[in-house]
């Protein structure tokens, strides 16, 4: 048996702001996370791959603001560094 994945424990290190802002980049990064393991099957950021992640900005958040979609562009940012991948992401 495999213990859940946890996404505060992951983000840690690169978390900084205010207590609300890191709330909500772990709000994100969680809602993130199971859209992409619901959709791949992907459990993991390590078993992510950068189509996985322009799939969620683009097909996931397309319905929602401008603001929105740009938070969660920050919280990728985040996964990104600290998954230490260059990836680049058009808005």
């Amino acid at each position: 048996m495999s213990k859940p994945f946890d996404m505060e424990l992951f983000l840690a290190a690169v978390l900084t702001g205010s207590h609300a802002t890191r709330q909500r980049h772990l709000r994100q990064a969680t809602v993130i996370q199971a859209e992409i393991a619901n959709r791949w099957q992907r459990d993991t950021p390590w078993a992510w791959k950068k189509k996985h992640v322009v799939w969620f900005l683009e097909h996931r958040l397309d319905r929602h603001s401008r603001l929105t979609r740009y938070y969660y562009f920050l919280t990728m940012r985040l996964l990104a560094r600290r998954l230490q991948k260059t990836w680049v992401f058009n808005l």
